[in-house]
Order: C-alpha cells, then structure tokens, then sequence
C-alpha cells in the first residue's frame, strides 16, 4: 500500500520534523527527512543528531490534571508521540517537571525513525523554497532557519519574519558544587516523575549578597548584537538574567532566585534569594542553572556566577549563549491546517509558527503530520478541538492570536475556551483539563493515524 502512495518531505530534522516524521510514517504514508546538519551548522546546534535539546533539558510540567503543558505531554502520548515515547525512556529527576537526558534523548528519536522502513533521511540543506514536484512539504526548520530559506519564504508570504533572541543557561559539573553549601530540595519539597522531591541544588543568598550579584550582572560586559540583531525583542518567557536585573532590584528575586518554598538545612530559614541547579544528564554529573540563559560574555560569567556562595569552584561545562529565533506572522499566513496560504503545498510546524517550547514545537509538528498522511490517505485533515491543549495551541498560532502584534506563545490554559460553571483557580483547570482529554479522545478514535 505505501508503495503507492506519494512521499512527503519534510525539512528540518529537530523535535517538530522528527515528530512530523514519525506520524506520517506511523500512518503509512513514506517520508523523506531532511536536515542540513552536518552539511549545514547552526549559532546553537553542538551535534549532528535529530532532536537535539539545544536550550534546556526540561519538558516543563508533566502534571496533565493541574498544568496544561503537562496536558499537552499526555495528548501527545494519547497520539502515538515519539518524542514522547523517547523523552518518557530518559526522564531524569526533576521535582514535578519532565526533564531528559539530552543526549539518550536524541539518539532514541533518531534511532527510531533511521529504523523504520518509511523513512529516508537526507543530509542536506535545502537552499530556498523546495523543488516544484514536492507537493507535500512540512517547513519544521524552527528557530534557526537557513538564511536562503528565511529569505525566500519571506518573499512568498510578501511577510517581514518577526524575531527574538533566546537565551542558553550555562551548565555546572556536579563535582565542583560545593555540597557543604548547596542542598538538595525541590521547592514545597514536591516531587515529580523520576524525582523525590529533592531534585534540585540550592545555593542560598543573603540580601548583600544577592545585592551584590545584581549589580555584577547590570555592570557585566554583555555580547554585543550585530546591526541586523539590534532591533530583535526578547521573548518574556526566555529572558536573559540581566534584562530580568535592570527592570529592578527585586526582580529576580521574584522570578528565577526566588526562595519561597525552600529552607536552608543550617539555618532552618528561608534565604533571601536562591539559584537552584537541575540534573543535566542521566549520569548526574552535569547541572543546568535554571532561568540563567544569559548574554554576558564568557569570562564575566565565570567570574560571576563563582561569587554565588556553593559556586566559588564551579567548573563549566557550557557557558550561557545567546541566538536569534525566527518566526512567521501565523494568524495571517497560515490557514487552520498550518498550511501556507499563498503556496498550500507547503505547512510549517514547530518553533518557526509562533509557538515556544520544546513540547509545543512537537505537538505542532504532530498535528502537521497528521494533516498530511490524512491528506495523502485520501481523508479530510480535521484539526483537534479548540478544547484540547493542541487545538487551544492550534487556534492561537492560526487565528486566536492578533496578527498585528503576534507574539510567540507558551501552551496555557488562558488559551481554552471557557467552561461553565463558577469553577476557580485548581478546579478550573482539573475540570478543563478533563473536558480536553475527554474531547481529544474523541478526536482520535476516527482517524487511523496513532502510531503502533
């Protein structure tokens, strides 16, 4: 039967083309996955591999009845999700979040789709808008769209790409943390899948010293943007420590350093400020300093983030960087489908839409597999229920959102549409939660699509 039907291609090898892949694949339908590393680098790729984790190694909440990106992790198994097949085999202890093994994670995606019979994968860029004969295109060349391809989408849609940078936090060998310091607590002691509720490293600062480590980070030398970059916003969900710093003194205290529901052990009292640190890998022996993307050149933060008391040794095995994302005005240029409504042959899915984040870019690219392996099966695409965390995220990203000021958007339950009643704060979202799963349940069972 395969052999009959026509390949798609897909272009671009990270979460949302792997995905995209995968559900085309798991369809019947043949695929061919494009990716131009190692043909082609990218500013924050550091390996050649599919689904590479590049900014952090947190899937966020997997709380599916009280968070709505945990919800989205559950739909997305519901739907036969490699990504999260492959990100649920490597999980690590992270308090109530799903975080991964990075590098386990990317080789399960990769192995997974190199093995299945439907699946050719070329290592090569494709240089502007892909071959005529490809009638069925899926664009997941996320944030980091080649510049050839940037420019000639860019004249098709008639459309300027809006942009805005996203920050690296830097990453700490676990050896060199100093545990006479540093404990070990996850905030309100909660504990999470793979974790006890001990899954993160605090180090405690008092008022000087927090004091002093924001005024080191306003007067540290910062990575300075080329012309073309200086223009770029940031994206509120992912700002730089330093921007965070200067929109006043008790701001970060308030946000990443914030100390509410953690004490330290020496002194029984909560501290004034808090850095927590995040497993990084399977082995334990690599941290992530959580909210700490940063563009401060390299010998500042090292020299900074060792006056953080437990970090006076820390050695680095990644320094915080700093690259520029792009992405598509969506509302206007896509129909409810994801394709491109001035050339349908070709849809878009991940990061390069509008959506922010590892599991939204992913689920994207889920929808747009389906779209297309039913289009090639003769079906009718139907998109996911505005109730259901992907048909919330769906809507946003194709007409939910105002075009004038669209602006990259994390999944939220702000985004579903009201439920009756006078239900509030946890309720409110146990209740939606349940209507999603209820609804997307129903969304699934006619299309024979879920993979094996």
């Amino acid at each position: 039967m395969a052999s009959s039907i026509k390949k798609v291609h897909v272009v671009g090898g990270g979460l949302a083309g792997s995905e995209a892949a995968w559900q085309l694949a798991s369809a019947g339908v043949p695929v061919v996955l494009h990716e131009m590393r190692p043909v082609c680098g990218t500013e924050a790729h550091q390996t050649d591999s599919l689904a590479e984790l590049v900014c952090s190694n947190s899937f966020r909440s997997d709380d599916a009845g009280n968070n709505a990106v945990g919800l989205l992790h559950e739909e997305m198994r519901r739907a036969g999700s490699l990504i999260m097949r492959a990100a649920d085999a490597h999980k690590l202890p992270a308090g109530g979040a799903l975080a991964v093994d990075r590098h386990g994670f990317s080789a399960a995606v990769q192995d997974a789709l190199v093995a299945h019979p439907l699946v050719e994968l070329r290592r090569e860029e494709i240089a502007g808008l892909p071959p005529e004969d490809w009638d069925s295109v899926i664009i997941a060349t996320g944030p980091l769209t080649s510049p050839a391809l940037a420019e000639a989408i860019g004249k098709l849609s008639g459309e300027t790409a809006l942009a805005f940078f996203d920050a690296i936090a830097p990453i700490v060998h676990y050896d060199s943390i100093d545990r006479s310091i540093a404990w070990k607590q996850s905030r309100y002691d909660k504990g999470g899948p793979a974790g006890d509720g001990a899954d993160y490293l605090n180090c405690p600062l008092n008022k000087e010293e927090y004091g002093a480590f924001v005024a080191g980070l306003l007067a540290g030398e910062k990575t300075e943007f080329k012309e073309w970059e200086t223009a770029t916003p940031y994206f509120d969900g992912c700002l730089p420590i330093e921007v965070m710093a200067a929109r006043g003194p008790d701001t970060l205290r308030w946000g990443p350093m914030k100390p509410v529901g953690l004490r330290d052990p020496r002194t029984g009292r909560r501290p004034w400020a808090v850095v927590q640190l995040r497993q990084d890998n399977a082995l334990g022996t690599l941290w992530n300093i959580v909210g700490f993307q940063t563009k401060l050149r390299h010998g500042e933060q090292t020299r900074l983030f060792r006056t953080i008391p437990g970090l006076q040794r820390a050695e680095f095995a990644r320094l915080g960087g700093l690259h520029r994302n792009t992405f598509l005005n969506s509302p206007r240029l896509l129909d409810e489908t994801l394709r491109l409504r001035a050339m349908p042959r070709l849809r878009f899915a991940g990061q390069i839409t509008g959506c922010e984040g590892y599991v939204e870019s992913a689920a994207v690219g889920l929808m747009t597999g389906r779209f297309a392996a039913a289009e090639r099966l003769g079906l009718v695409p139907a998109a996911p229920p505005a109730t259901t965390a992907m048909g919330a995220l769906l809507g946003h990203i194709t007409g939910g959102a105002d075009a004038n000021s669209f602006q990259p958007m994390n999944v939220n339950f702000g985004l579903f549409p009201p439920i009756e009643g006078n239900a509030r704060g946890k309720e409110r979202k146990q209740l939606l939660a349940k209507r999603a799963l209820r609804d997307f349940e129903t969304w699934l069972a006619p299309a024979p699509l879920a993979a094996e």
